[in-house]
């Protein structure tokens, strides 16, 4: 079977930052005109006053301090509380595809690439912009991609799924160079409006480049030793949005029609699904969970991250092994542990292995194991 490498990765950050103390005080503005007009209905104890939210209440309950943003201005209007994006024709590059490409260009420029030597692209992501055409031919053709191109969607997972995918599609033949990008515009699904959930998500993209790893030319280079996905469903998480939505009759912005979820039951759940998964696909791989240098994990969940390191490695440990982009960009669906991956590898070594994780609504979760390479010199095309 062909050895796949990643040899270059990328991110698309929004030209816009929403600080805690911002959200909370659009939030508060909100609570209040919804408790003026609805004064009447709570005096009589009909409805209930809606809470305020507060800076601390968020940073405990996820460790989140800010999230990018395509939109500012509406996301901060306690008149309007989501994002506001100009419609484009269907001749512009669409919304997706723009940040996909920004964040496909640093991957393909890391990896030594062009768009030309794309055969696949994969565009995987938690929500995407419409039914179709797919996402990924439109992306396909910006970049000037060969082959074909198609959507997925396995929420929070969606990106480590894809790479099995791509990595599957290279070992198989069907493809040389595959192209993963992730655009995730989490605003437009999160429901600003529910203090429970108004400071969980950020906007972003990330771009992962897999090629057979006999004709990769990049400085750097990450062998992909194995991938494990699992999946079992839940109503934990859910999103019931959807093209049935006009033909059901029903209210297009019922609380329903965005994201939504029991954290509680979700942590107690999923944290140990996913050690177990984590522990399980390293030792098949003929490695102890204390030998991986560095876990890039999904960021949704400050405690979730440290329970599920805990779990694996027996103690308490530090961003060195497992480094946190959650404090800045939030939750950002399926590009979290891509982008801790992305941000924290500089300082490894050839021969240190880490595990890229996701998990998510389904429930849903992927592992990426990668081992850094020896990139060999000039004339020399192996690696080891």
């Amino acid at each position: 079977m062909q050895d796949v490498v990643i040899t270059g990765t990328g991110i698309y950050n929004p030209p816009h930052v929403i600080t805690n103390a911002e959200l909370v005080e659009a939030f508060n503005a909100y609570a209040a005109l919804q408790n003026e007009r609805h004064a009447d209905r709570i005096a009589t104890g009909e409805v209930q006053p809606m809470v305020t939210s507060s800076v601390e209440f968020i940073e405990k309950a996820s460790g989140i301090k800010q999230r990018f943003v395509i939109d500012k201005q509406g996301v901060l209007d306690p008149t309007r509380m989501r994002p506001h994006f100009e419609p484009r024709s269907d001749e512009q590059l669409s919304l997706m595809a723009e940040i996909a490409v920004a964040a496909a260009e640093q991957a393909l420029k890391a990896a030594g690439r062009t768009g030309a030597e794309v055969d696949a692209v994969l565009c995987s992501a938690a929500n995407m912009q419409r039914a179709y055409p797919a996402m990924a031919i439109e992306i396909q053709q910006a970049i000037g991609a060969k082959g074909y191109g198609f959507d997925m969607n396995v929420a929070c997972s969606s990106a480590t799924f894809a790479i099995e995918q791509a990595a599957n599609a290279i070992r198989c033949g069907t493809a040389r160079r595959v192209l993963v990008v992730n655009p995730e515009i989490t605003s437009a699904h999160l429901e600003w409006r529910d203090r429970d959930c108004h400071f969980i998500f950020g906007d972003v993209c990330t771009a992962v480049l897999l090629e057979a790893a006999d004709e990769a030319v990049a400085p750097e280079r990450w062998q992909v030793l194995g991938t494990r996905l699992a999946t079992q469903f839940s109503n934990n998480i859910r999103n019931n949005a959807g093209f049935l939505n006009r033909c059901e009759d029903t209210d297009p912005d019922a609380r329903d029609k965005t994201f939504r979820q029991e954290g509680r039951k979700v942590f107690k759940e999923v944290v140990p699904m996913a050690a177990e998964h984590i522990e399980r696909h390293l030792a098949d791989l003929r490695f102890e969970t204390t030998q991986v240098r560095r876990y890039w994990l999904h960021q949704a969940n400050l405690g979730m991250n440290q329970l599920v390191i805990k779990k694996l490695v027996g103690g308490e440990v530090g961003p060195e092994l497992a480094p946190l982009i959650l404090d800045t960009y939030a939750n950002t669906a399926s590009a979290g542990s891509v982008i801790a991956f992305h941000l924290h590898r500089d300082d490894l070594k050839a021969g240190d292995v880490g595990v890229i994780c996701s998990f998510g609504a389904g429930y849903s979760i992927g592992s990426v194991v990668v081992r850094k390479l020896v990139v060999p010199a000039a004339g020399d095309s192996r690696a080891a």
